[in-house]
């Protein structure tokens, strides 16, 4: 078919997009990328704002990721960790436990963050379960979090527009308040008290039952870029011990550089009873998730063999090849290129840019966390009150936007920025002008359309 974006129309079923109005669009085809630009169809060139959804660290076509891939391939392209081992995926493992936190030693791969959730997931309850404590089966989650689309992982999400179709599937998770200062009546340490004291009087409630506390470490993704306030993950995990669960930390949006450090945990010293990664593990490249446990862990799956503890999950592709090779090289350059030394420059110009930013018309709230910004968009801005739902004011903005060279996805009208690690500052610089420049001069356009096509 000659015409791309009507092959597209034809065939194809996006994810997360609304496709009644997909289909009244002409799509925007990638055909390339170039270090942080993408490039389509047209030849036009786009500054990558979101990182092609959080995952791309150091850039499009990277000559030596692109190298490690292809002397994978004159090997081999994938081979099963069903009963075989793979150089790949041991060097790889061995890599990630250098740099997660403390006490992570295992690692058990698939292929998606979900995947990795939900491998967290299936883990604490039969933890519990080998121990003899039949009853620990419960979940505590965060209002508002988001960990995955597969039917655990749905079941821990907090957010009911993606979750709550699927509701007579899920199992039932207990979630506790999310600790949003910008939607709390009080200072952030309240808010951050406030918080962690629902947690506990849960915790208490259900004592005999909970499993583990499953969170997004820092930074809540999906729901809006939710920045916590200093001391809350620490305070999680002294609960967690306090009242004997699991901590499962999912550092699948979060990790790889995203908020500063390696891991969002490290700011806090946290150290996870199981953590999930995904997205920049392979640089963005491949597909490639891992969920990382510790000994404490494993060995509830080391009984006699007359008892059954296996632990009876898999993927085809778990530790594909390919993906590992392309994840062994991302990570030789954070080395090489000092990639976590050179962001502090970056986050600076990031946060003197939101400070502007807030001062705008319609700005409710600016917040960020290392590279992961978010710019709250709000119809009025002394009462908090969002715009209407169905005007889709961040997704008719981040679409003007494009016009400008910046391909931005918003979550409602929270615009998300987002871009590699690898950004320089000048580009940085461009991004968010543009952004700037969209909430000023096109921003009134969009509410206009609004309030016309309103009944």
């Amino acid at each position: 078919m000659n015409n791309l974006g009507e092959g597209d129309k034809k065939f194809i079923w996006h994810p997360f997009t609304p496709m009644r109005f997909w289909l009244d669009n002409d799509p925007l085809v990638i055909e390339r990328g170039e270090g942080v630009y993408l490039i389509d169809s047209k030849g036009n060139r786009y500054i990558d704002g979101v990182s092609s959804l959080w995952c791309n660290v150091h850039g499009h076509g990277h000559e030596h990721i692109n190298q490690a891939i292809r002397n994978q391939l004159e090997k081999i392209a994938h081979s099963t960790l069903l009963g075989l081992a793979s150089p790949p995926s041991i060097e790889l493992a061995q890599k990630l436990v250098g740099i997660a936190p403390q006490g992570l030693t295992k690692v058990f791969y698939s292929d998606c963050g979900a995947a990795a959730v939900e491998i967290a997931i299936k883990m604490a309850l039969q933890y519990w379960r080998n121990l003899g404590a039949k009853n620990k089966i419960r979940f505590v989650a965060l209002k508002q979090s988001y960990h995955g689309d597969t039917v655990g992982s749905v079941s821990i999400g907090g957010i009911s527009l993606f979750h709550q179709i699927f509701g007579p599937l899920t199992f039932k998770a207990i979630f506790t308040d999310s600790p949003h200062p910008y939607r709390f009546d009080g200072t952030a340490k309240e808010c951050r008290d406030y918080c962690l004291m629902q947690m506990k009087k849960v915790l208490i409630e259900h004592r005999k039952e909970v499993a583990a506390i499953v969170v997004e470490p820092l930074v809540q993704g999906a729901a809006g870029l939710i920045v916590h306030p200093e001391g809350f993950l620490k305070g999680v995990e002294e609960l967690a011990r306090t009242h004997d669960v699991l901590l499962i930390v999912d550092e699948v949006a979060t990790g790889f550089g995203k908020t500063g450090t390696m891991f969002a945990c490290e700011q806090e010293k946290v150290q996870p009873d199981i953590m999930c990664v995904a997205k920049g593990l392979a640089g963005g490249y491949l597909p490639v998730a891992a969920t990382l446990a510790g000994p404490r862990i494993f060995e509830a799956f080391l009984r006699e063999p007359w008892v059954e503890t296996t632990f009876y999950h898999g993927h085809t592709f778990t530790g594909n090849a390919l993906g590992c090779a392309a994840a062994i090289a991302s990570l030789e350059v954070f080395e090489k290129e000092k990639t976590l030394e050179n962001l502090p420059p970056k986050i600076a110009l990031i946060e003197k840019y939101l400070k502007e930013i807030s001062e705008l018309d319609f700005v409710g709230n600016c917040r960020s966390r290392g590279v992961m910004a978010g710019i709250e968009l709000v119809e009025n801005v002394k009462s908090k009150k969002n715009f209407d739902y169905n005007c889709r004011v961040g997704a008719h903005l981040c679409q003007a936007m494009r016009n400008r060279g910046v391909i931005l996805r918003p979550l409602g009208d929270v615009i998300v920025i987002m871009p590699p690690l690898s950004i320089s500052l000048p580009e940085l610089q461009v991004l968010f002008e543009v952004v700037q420049d969209g909430i000023r001069k096109d921003l009134p356009a969009v509410l206009a359309r609004c309030k016309h096509n309103q009944p």
